[in-house]
């Protein structure tokens, strides 16, 4: 989620969204070993030529083929399966981002990536679904989506308004503007010079049904200009008719009918593993632990992702009839690449996994409901690298006991050794089941998401 700071990036430099409460509660309480995962009831192609209702967009932010490969070994082990390996259809996506003049970048950022399958168009490194040349808006899938009559919703472990959720409900110049105070880098975007705000203003106006992660910080601060001028983001998302919670029993309380806002953290949630950081010469053989910081309180990915799920399909569209729409949600891993950038094993294995018990989740929706769509995939890949437990790499490295007892040494080697490992310009898997999985196939650009979500979901 974080950007890189290295010379991939705009050639220079990167600068670092009526259940019962009882009903909620045990869709956050499945057990992890369901049998739905890895087949929907109607088969990948979700039946014949069955209309698609819902689409369910998971993005690991910095997964990469080595981030899942580390993921699958330490967990389920190398010859197990991860839930999104189960998919029933698999392709590959080039994820290169462009300068002012449409010019590949080699490595794109979060902001630049998600702004490839949100807008179908790809764009400067920073800025987030605005064009590359002329830095106007660009329309997004859920502003789309949500103009069809469908349900939205964003699930992230990051801030609401980091790039990868921002993507779908905001148009900044750069990524950085994500609240009213935030707005140095975009002077044209500021509501004094005729813009749209700030990432936190613009999402509220977007008005997703469901919006949850981190970010209470920037929803702290103070509106300087228009309507909400001297208020809190956080008082106009209030005043926009949301429901703010802050915790899982809270969440667990949200019904359908009102857009709810979870903040569940001040910025990025916290993670579920901790571990050894990788150093130069490596570490002793550990275990990963799970984090005593993390506020017990605090939504795993997986029910936050199960609640959204519950609240789309029970409201069934924007007026709550049950009108025959479906909806559109996009879920975020973000920490994956947020710890892979400070050489955190542990930390990104544990997001991965956390990451993919929330694929798991979409899977047992699309079970029950066969005109699903759900599409696993990631922005950009990552600097982590599975080496010999041997190796003594020239940079620096951890050597991780797994749950199956192997010793797995990872190395990070995309940056200084005292200092921000990078992003990587490889392509990354797509993987799909149900309507329309079959368009994945093959290797295609990150904008072909764009395409193939508004195929689904028939936007117009």
């Amino acid at each position: 989620m974080r950007p890189g700071r290295g010379a991939a990036a705009r050639g220079g430099g990167w600068r670092r969204g009526p259940v019962a409460g009882a009903a909620v509660l045990a869709l956050l309480t499945v057990s992890a070993a369901s049998p739905a995962v890895g087949r929907a009831a109607a088969g990948p192609d979700g039946g014949a030529g069955a209309p698609v209702r819902d689409v369910i967009l998971l993005v690991g932010d910095g997964m990469g083929e080595s981030e899942i490969t580390a993921a699958r070994n330490h967990g389920p082990g190398a010859g197990g399966r991860l839930a999104m390996d189960t998919l029933a259809v698999n392709g590959s996506s080039l994820t290169y981002a462009v300068d002012e003049r449409g010019r590949p970048v080699y490595v794109t950022d979060s902001a630049a990536g998600a702004t490839a399958w949100a807008t179908g168009h790809k764009t400067v490194n920073g800025r987030v679904s605005k064009s590359p040349d002329t830095d106007r808006p660009l329309p997004t899938l859920l502003e789309l989506a949500r103009d069809h009559g469908y349900a939205t919703g964003s699930v992230t472990t990051a801030s609401v308004a980091d790039a990868t959720p921002a993507a779908l409900t905001a148009h900044v110049t750069d990524r950085s503007c994500k609240g009213p105070a935030d707005m140095a880098a975009c002077p044209s975007d500021t509501r004094a010079a005729g813009g749209a705000g700030s990432i936190a203003e613009q999402t509220v106006a977007a008005r997703p049904d469901v919006l949850l992660g981190g970010g209470a910080e920037v929803f702290a601060q103070t509106v300087t200009d228009g309507p909400y001028r001297g208020r809190s983001v956080l008082e106009q998302a209030r005043a926009s008719g949301y429901r703010v919670v802050r915790d899982r029993a809270e969440l667990r309380s949200a019904r359908p009918g009102e857009p709810v806002l979870g903040l569940f953290a001040q910025d990025y949630l916290p993670v579920e593993r901790v571990g050894p950081r990788a150093v130069v010469g490596g570490t002793a053989p550990a275990r990963c632990a799970g984090n005593p910081d993390r506020p017990p309180g605090t939504p795993t990915l997986e029910e936050s992702t199960r609640a959204a799920l519950e609240l789309l399909g029970a409201g069934r569209g924007r007026d709550g009839k049950g009108g025959g729409k479906g909806f559109l949600l996009q879920v975020e891993g973000a920490s994956i690449d947020d710890r892979a950038h400070d050489a955190d094993p542990c930390g990104q294995i544990g997001e991965t996994l956390a990451f993919d018990r929330a694929v798991r989740a979409a899977l047992d929706h699309a079970a029950r409901n066969p005109r699903t769509l759900v599409v696993v995939t990631a922005d950009h890949g990552h600097a982590g690298q599975v080496l010999p437990a041997d190796a003594r790499p020239p940079g620096l490295s951890a050597t991780l006991v797994t749950d199956e007892g192997g010793l797995m040494r990872l190395g990070y080697a995309s940056g200084p050794v005292d200092d921000y490992q990078e992003h990587t310009g490889i392509p990354v898997r797509v993987a799909a089941q149900g309507p329309l999985a079959d368009r994945v196939r093959g290797l295609n650009e990150n904008t072909a998401l764009f395409d193939t979500v508004r195929t689904a979901l028939r936007l117009r």
